[in-house]
C-alpha cells in the first residue's frame, strides 16, 4: 500500500490530493452536523410509498384480447406459477442490495386483493436456476390446464445484474422460458409478469397473451402487481429501454467485448432508440412503450413563441383526452428532431415528458418547458455546446416511435466555427467564412491573382479533394505558403 502510495504522489501533485482529502473531510463534517438520532421513521408510510411507486413504474407490454385486468365473470380460476410469486425478484445484486423493512410476496397479494371472486391454486413450476424440473413444470402444466388463466412468474439469473460485470446474455432463465412454453401449449389465456434489471430478448412473447414488464420493483412490487392484475390499478408505466429482437440487433453487438483487454465504445451518440431510429429497425418494444386499460388521444399541439432566441425558453403544450372508458394516467412524452446541419444528430431526442391523470372523457392541457441548453449538441472539435440556427420539428408521443402530433418552431442562433488545422479539408474551410476570408487574402497577396477568382477557384475545387488544406493550395494550386502562415491565417493572428 505504501508503495501505491508513493507511485500515485508522484503522478498527482500533492496540491490536488489535499483537495480531494478536503472535500472528504467537508463531506464528513455536514454530515456529523446533519445527523439526527433517534429519528423514528414510518415505515408503514413508506411501503405504502414503495407500493404506489412500483404501481406507477410497471409496464404492461401485451394484452392481447384485453385479458387484463382479470374478471371473475370472464376467468373466476386462475393458476398462478414460478417461484418468483413467492420469492419475488426485487433488486439486482451487488452494493446496491437492501434489505426491506417490509416486503410484499406476490402470491399472497393476490389471494388478498381477489377475495373470494376467483380460485386460484398455485404451483412452483421451475426453480430460481437454469435445472428445468419436469416433475414440477408438469404439475405447473396441469395446474394451469384446469384453470380458465394462468400468471407466470419468470425472472432474469439472480446474482448476474449486478455492477463490476455483464450479463452473458439478454434472456431469461432457461427453466422460466421451458415452463411459459410448456404452460402455452394447454392453457392459452397465459399472463407473464417479468422481473429483470434490463432489457431482455422475448422469443416466447408469442406464446403469452398478456405481459407485464416490472424491472426491479422494490419492495411494493408483490401488491402492485396484484392490483395491475385485478384491475385496481391502471398500469401507466413506461418503458426506459428499447427492447431488440435480438441480441445480434443491440447497438455495442459488433464492439462488446472488444479485444486485446480493450473495450471500445464505437456507439457514439447511438446509443439505445437512437440507434434503432437512426437505422430504421423495428425492436420488439420501443423506447417510451407502455399500453393501459384505457386509450388516450392527442389534440392541438401549441408552442409559446414560434421562433426561439439565444438563451430564451419556450412553452410546448398539448391537450390530452382519455378516450376510453376508465381513469387512467399518460405519460406524454416530448422529441425534437434537429435540422440538418455540421454534426451528426440523431432522428428524434426526448427532450421532456410529463404524466398526467383523467378520468373517462375527461381533458387536459399538458405543459412542458424547453430551454435554450434543449436544442444544444456537443461539438467535439469545438469542445463546447453550440446551437445550430433552423427548423426544428417538436414531436408530442406515447413513444419514441408513436408519434401523433408535431409542429415546428424557428431557432436564431449564433453562428460557430471550429478551429482549424493545415490538415483540414477545403471544403471545412469554405464552411467557415471568417476563416475563409483571410485565407484567400493570404493567398491573393502571394500571387497576385484577382479575389473572386481565387474564391470562385477554391469553391470549385473543393468537393473533390479529399487531401488536407496545406497539400489542396501547395500541390494542386502551386501557391508558394509555408505552414507557418497558413496557420497564422486560420487562427487570426
Amino acid at each position: 500500500m505504501k508503495d501505491r502510495a508513493l507511485r500515485y504522489r508522484k503522478e498527482i501533485p500533492t496540491a490536488v490530493l489535499d483537495t480531494a482529502c478536503l472535500r472528504m473531510l467537508t463531506l464528513i463534517d455536514k454530515v456529523q452536523q446533519h445527523r439526527k438520532p433517534g429519528t423514528k421513521a414510518n415505515y408503514q408510510q413508506h411501503h405504502q410509498l414503495a407500493q404506489r411507486l412500483a404501481a406507477e413504474s410497471i409496464v404492461l407490454l401485451k394484452n392481447e384480447d384485453n385479458l387484463l385486468p382479470l374478471q371473475p365473470e370472464k376467468q373466476r380460476s386462475i393458476a398462478v406459477l414460478g417461484k418468483p410469486a413467492q420469492e419475488p425478484v426485487i433488486q439486482g445484486s451487488g452494493c446496491a442490495t437492501t434489505v426491506p423493512y417490509m416486503l410484499d410476496r406476490p402470491l399472497d397479494e393476490i389471494f388478498d386483493v381477489a377475495g373470494h371472486d376467483f380460485d386460484i391454486h398455485y404451483a412452483i413450476g421451475a426453480p430460481q436456476d437454469n435445472f428445468i424440473d419436469e416433475q414440477a413444470q408438469a404439475h405447473a402444466v396441469e395446474v394451469a390446464r384446469n384453470a380458465e388463466v394462468a400468471v407466470i412468474f419468470v425472472s432474469t439469473a439472480i446474482g448476474e445484474d449486478g455492477e463490476n460485470g455483464d450479463r452473458k446474455d439478454l434472456n431469461i432463465l432457461p427453466s422460466h422460458e421451458a415452463l411459459i412454453r410448456a404452460v402455452a401449449k394447454q392453457q392459452p389465456n397465459l399472463v407473464v409478469v417479468l422481473a429483470n434489471s434490463d432489457a431482455v430478448v422475448m422469443p416466447w412473447l408469442p406464446d403469452c397473451k398478456a405481459l407485464l414488464e416490472t424491472f426491479f420493483a422494490g419492495q411494493g412490487m408483490g401488491r402492485a402487481v396484484a392490483d395491475i392484475l385485478f384491475g385496481r390499478a391502471n398500469p401507466c408505466g413506461k418503458l426506459t429501454v428499447t427492447v431488440p429482437n435480438t441480441l445480434e440487433e443491440t447497438p455495442a453487438w459488433l464492439s462488446y467485448p472488444g479485444e486485446n483487454l480493450r473495450h471500445h465504445y464505437s456507439e457514439g451518440l447511438f446509443v439505445g432508440y437512437r440507434y434503432y431510429d437512426r437505422r430504421h429497425l423495428t425492436p420488439q418494444f420501443p423506447f417510451g412503450f407502455g399500453l393501459s386499460y384505457t386509450t388516450f388521444s392527442y389534440a392541438n399541439l401549441m408552442t409559446s413563441v414560434t421562433q426561439l432566441e439565444v438563451d430564451h425558453s419556450l412553452t410546448v403544450s398539448v391537450e390530452v383526452t382519455n378516450s376510453g372508458n376508465v381513469a387512467g394516467k399518460e405519460v406524454v412524452q416530448l422529441y425534437l428532431s434537429a435540422p440538418s446541419g455540421e454534426l451528426l444528430r440523431e432522428k428524434r431526442a426526448l427532450k421532456a415528458f410529463a404524466k398526467v391523470e383523467l378520468e373517462p372523457g375527461e381533458t387536459k392541457t399538458v405543459s412542458m418547458l424547453l430551454n435554450w441548453q434543449d436544442f444544444a449538441c456537443f461539438h467535439p472539435g469545438m469542445n463546447e455546446w453550440v446551437v445550430d440556427s433552423g427548423e426544428y420539428q417538436l414531436h408530442a408521443a406515447r413513444s419514441s416511435r408513436d408519434i401523433v402530433i408535431s409542429t415546428r418552431v424557428k431557432v436564431l442562433a449564433p453562428p460557430y466555427y471550429p478551429p482549424l488545422k493545415a490538415d483540414n479539408s477545403l471544403q471545412q474551410l469554405i464552411n467557415n467564412p471568417p476563416a475563409f476570408d483571410r485565407v484567400v487574402k493570404l493567398l491573393v497577396s502571394k500571387n497576385n491573382l484577382p479575389e473572386p477568382m481565387v474564391r470562385e477557384k477554391l469553391i470549385a475545387i473543393a468537393p473533390d479533394l479529399f487531401c488536407g488544406l496545406f497539400i489542396a493550395l501547395t500541390e494542386f494550386l502551386a501557391i508558394d505558403i509555408t505552414r507557418e502562415e497558413l496557420a497564422s491565417a486560420l487562427a487570426g493572428h
